[in-house]
This record gives structure tokens, sequence and C-alpha cells, in this order.
């Protein structure tokens, strides 16, 4: 893995972890951004190890295509939800709507980590994954 994408995941890292600190702390609406920002980095880190300058966006559902395999509903659904988080857990004049019901709970806590770790488990095996075809390639 070349450095621009080791910082991104290490970013993504510390995300997830101020994300579990939050939920010590029954921070809602502080892990679940932070879950985002671990999902948004994590993706990000795929660009970067291609040596692509990575897009600057905070939609995940389009960050998703970066994983360049197919993924399953579930985490496609986690990605989806997560992002509605974005803005409403950032600013507390959010657009109204923004949210279907509320702020989020404490479920919704925990499972913006659960994607969140999905996420940055997935783009680990995606990288491993590359490491080891290159080496492959590399000793032939």
């Amino acid at each position: 893995m070349n450095e621009p994408a080791r910082r991104w995941l290490a970013f993504a890292d510390e995300d997830l972890r101020m994300s579990e600190l939050a939920l010590e702390e029954a921070l809602w609406n502080q892990v679940c951004f932070h879950a985002h920002q671990c999902a948004e980095k994590s993706l990000k880190a795929l660009a970067a190890e291609r040596g692509e300058s990575p897009p600057r966006t905070h939609r995940l559902t389009d960050l998703l295509t970066l994983l360049e395999e197919p993924v399953s509903e579930e985490l496609a659904d986690g990605l989806r939800s997560l992002e509605s988080f974005y803005i409403p857990t950032r600013y507390p004049d959010a657009l109204p709507g923004s949210l279907s019901e509320t702020l989020p709970g404490e479920q919704e806590a925990h499972e913006a980590i659960a994607v969140a770790r999905k996420v940055l488990d997935t783009v680990g095996r995606v990288e491993e994954r590359s490491h080891q075809s290159k080496a492959e390639n590399e000793a032939e």
C-alpha cells in the first residue's frame, strides 16, 4: 500500500476510534458523524492507492464505486443510512426533513459503527488482495 492510501486509512481508523469514544459518552450525533467519516476515508484510500486524487465528495454511495467489486445489499443499505446522517449530525439548523424522524439514537449509533467497521475491513481486504496480486506478478 502506498503512503497516501496509508494516511487515508490511518485517518479512517482514527474516526472509528472517535466514534467508539463518543458511543461511550452517548454522543449519538458524533458517533454517526465519525462513522460516516471512517467509511468515507476508507473508500477514498482506494483512489489514493491507485494514484488518483480521491473524489471531493461526502456521498458514500458515489464513493462505493471505488471498490470495483460487488457489495452486499446490506452494506449498500448501511452506507445509505450513514449518508443520511452527514448533514443533520453536523449542523443544528440542517434542512427540515433531512432525517426521517429525529436525530440518531443509540441503536442508530451502534449500527453506524458496525457499517464503518465493515467498510474499513472490506477496504483492507481489497488492499491486501491487490498487494498480493502485485507481489505475484513481480515474482513471475
